[in-house]
């Protein structure tokens, strides 16, 4: 329906002969027929050697992922491809942006410039995107370059300009995600939020930050809304949104409670922690089992405490959680703290704040708090 999907994988056969008789109608393909890598025509072997040691050598590409790329496109000589490259780097490519884009779009090489690829760079170049905007878009969306730019790409830009309203946003959004397919599944999964009544705001705050999952196939999409919605969720919360990204990336799985459920939580506390803070269910086990370590054994925090402010999972051990407990203690040890303010109150606050109100503030009395604070003294080292 967008046109031709320039990712369509085609089968590697090691002995039969592989047709590759197709012809896009804009000339973005010029791929000819021909065998697997065993030919018998010397003519044929030594166009394809020639393919394949052009794109490892001008191009970045492994020799595997040449090889794969040859199923794809061969040329004779390194006229077009040559051109095509002096194109990219013009417009801000680096060896890494190229290779990554040949390596998914190997026709690109063949591509024709000024009616395939021209046309899309000075697109994008008139909505304000800047030489590092331009590979980016373009590398993480090599679709871009075999879509047509008024039936497709244009379409898609001034839906996310009608929602977004601001072209550096919209950039933004194409940098962060591949766009697929705008008619089946990106416009009515932002109706169905708008229906459901999810504040402008909120709404492009999530296709904007999480494209990924605001594009995803409608289907999928109507499936976590209905279970977010199932468990309570609120749609004029952003918490909402957070949800169907907590759902869509990985589903609740029965691994994740069990690990919940080992350090004292049941299923009901755990789901009630999810609903409270999504993101609680999108760490790893890892870093849930550290943090969850801290708190319970070496702060003496009850896993019900932690189930009130699951938030506190999801920061750094070692940038956050660490250096702002290791203060609690020592103000607590010296009564500048009462007993009933909790640790996970402290990690909510910002920076600026905590520094003023738990550290410069007692600095004249504990002179050694600031470098507790940075981990250049040890907590034994000072005295109660």
């Amino acid at each position: 329906m967008f046109g031709f999907l320039c990712s369509k994988r085609l089968p590697l056969l090691k002995t039969r002969t592989t047709q590759l008789g197709f012809l896009h109608q804009n000339d973005f393909f010029t791929v000819k027929s021909f065998s697997s890598l065993k030919l018998s025509d010397s003519t044929q072997q030594k166009e394809h050697s020639f393919t394949v040691s052009y794109l490892i050598n001008s191009c970045g590409l492994s020799p595997q992922s040449a090889i794969l790329a040859l199923q794809r496109v061969h040329f004779e000589n390194p006229e077009k491809p040559d051109s095509v490259l002096n194109l990219l780097k013009e417009n801000g490519f680096t060896k890494t942006h190229i290779s990554k884009l040949v390596r998914l779009c190997p026709p690109l090489l063949v591509s024709d410039i000024e009616k395939t690829l021209l046309p899309k760079i000075e697109f994008f170049r008139s909505k304000g995107a800047s030489s590092s905007d331009l590979p980016m878009i373009l590398s993480t969306n090599p679709l871009l370059l075999a879509r047509s730019l008024n039936n497709y790409i244009i379409p898609s830009y001034d839906f996310l300009k009608s929602l977004l309203l601001v072209d550096q946003k919209v950039l933004t959004t194409f940098k962060r995600s591949s766009l697929v397919d705008i008619a089946n599944n990106i416009v009515p999964n932002i109706s169905l939020l708008r229906q459901l009544g999810v504040p402008h705001s909120v709404i492009c705050s999530f296709v904007m930050n999480n494209p990924r999952i605001a594009f995803n196939k409608h289907t999928r999409f109507v499936e976590a809304v209905n279970k977010v919605k199932e468990m309570g969720f609120d749609p004029m919360k952003t918490a909402f949104v957070i949800a169907i990204h907590a759902v869509i990336k990985q589903p609740i799985p029965e691994s994740k409670l069990e690990l919940y459920k080992r350090w004292g939580w049941s299923k009901d506390i755990a789901l009630l922690a999810f609903k409270r803070e999504p993101h609680c269910m999108l760490l790893s086990e890892e870093k849930i089992t550290k943090a969850m370590d801290f708190f319970v054994n070496k702060m003496g925090c009850s896993a019900a405490d932690i189930a009130r402010y699951p938030l506190v999972l999801s920061f750094s051990l070692e940038k956050r959680i660490i250096p702002r407990c290791s203060v609690f203690q020592i103000l607590l040890a010296k009564g500048f703290l009462k007993n009933d303010l909790s640790p996970s109150t402290l990690l909510k606050y910002s920076e600026r704040y905590f520094l003023e109100k738990f550290v410069i503030k007692f600095q004249d009395d504990i002179p050694q708090l600031l470098d507790v604070y940075w981990g250049k003294t040890n907590l034994l080292e000072i005295g109660s």
